[in-house]
């Protein structure tokens, strides 16, 4: 099997990440790929002092998240990936939870473990679902197996299936490709499963910034925001299935819209619509064509049903929870 582990400046985040690859219980050959994103702090320096058995792609540009993967997965020879944020590590079994978990599957599909919180310890979620707009929420159910994706900090799956989904799309840049390649592989028929054993310890945010509940507040940036709303505004238009992804984008549309005068208006800064709301929203209708040509290669592939794929929702909006439960984000710059 092939880790690969996407990294940028995080020089302080990879000797726990690797040290927990390198101590994994069992006796599977596991092959280590550290894609550099153009770092500007010490780790290239790092991995070549203490880590000579591990394969570095060293990019001199930064080209984010997808990019960083398809690149690692091109060059693994594994016969399974593990996606591996530079700023979680695996709890010891992991690797022989994951095998024994994907010899069972069939057909062999995606597979994640339980996320713990790096500071607290507390369980984050069991893969997640998704609400009606496409927001991630967490499964903690630990008999609910089947989810609609899994969190790309930490992500298993064939290789070969990677290649047949063509991997994560580069344009997404970061954040959703995950959701992405989960909805994609299940319109294909292909099990998305969360493993109630083992885990992985993630420090939520670190590698990206934001999006995480600290003092009882959900914090986020400006650019994650914005990368956030317009690649789930595409992975509605692309993945959701017949007629109705329509309508459905209509109405997305008009809460998003919604919801970025409101949070404008309430947080007194013209900033947020421009800068995230406005923005996902042009940049959708810019790359209309892209995402029609897209929707229809993936659709034309489909194997199952409305139905089937809309077991992995709930029907509350996760942003509503969120705000009775923490009130209005916090977008720093």
């Amino acid at each position: 099997m092939s880790v690969c582990i996407a990294n940028y400046n995080g020089e302080n985040l990879l000797s726990e990440c690797i040290d927990s690859v390198l101590a994994q219980q069992g006796d599977a050959t596991i092959e280590i790929i550290v894609h550099d994103d153009a770092s500007s702090d010490g780790s290239l320096h790092l991995l070549q002092a203490r880590y000579s058995q591990v394969t570095v792609i060293r990019s001199d540009r930064n080209v984010g998240f997808c990019i960083a993967n398809n690149r690692m997965a091109d060059m693994a020879s594994g016969q399974y990936l593990l996606l591996l944020n530079n700023d979680a590590a695996l709890l010891p079994d992991a690797v022989a939870t994951l095998l024994a978990a994907a010899g069972a599957q069939q057909p062999a599909g995606i597979l994640t473990l339980p996320q713990y919180d790096w500071e607290t310890g507390q369980l984050v979620d069991r893969g997640c679902l998704l609400d009606p707009f496409y927001t991630p929420v967490p499964n903690r159910d630990p008999l609910r197996r089947d989810v609609a994706y899994v969190i790309g900090a930490c992500l298993w799956i064939p290789r070969a299936l990677w290649r047949n989904l063509d991997g994560f799309p580069t344009w997404l840049g970061s954040i959703a490709e995950d959701m992405y390649l989960g909805c994609a592989a299940r319109l294909r028929g292909y099990p998305v499963q969360a493993i109630p054993a083992s885990g992985y310890r993630h420090r939520q945010g670190a590698s990206f910034g934001g999006n995480r509940i600290d003092d009882g507040r959900l914090d986020s940036s400006y650019r994650r925001r914005y990368l956030s709303e317009r690649n789930r505004l595409a992975v509605l238009a692309i993945c959701t299935p017949t007629w109705l992804a329509w309508p459905w984008l209509t109405l997305h549309t008009i809460a998003l819209t919604v919801e970025g005068l409101l949070l404008s208006l309430l947080k007194a800064t013209p900033r947020i619509w421009r800068e995230i709301y406005w923005a996902a929203l042009h940049d959708a209708v810019r790359r209309r064509r892209e995402l029609l040509d897209h929707r229809s290669a993936l659709q034309s592939k489909r194997t199952i049903g409305l139905g089937t794929y809309m077991s992995g929702s709930t029907a509350m909006p996760r942003k509503l929870v969120l705000l009775f439960r923490h009130g209005l984000p916090g977008i720093r710059g």
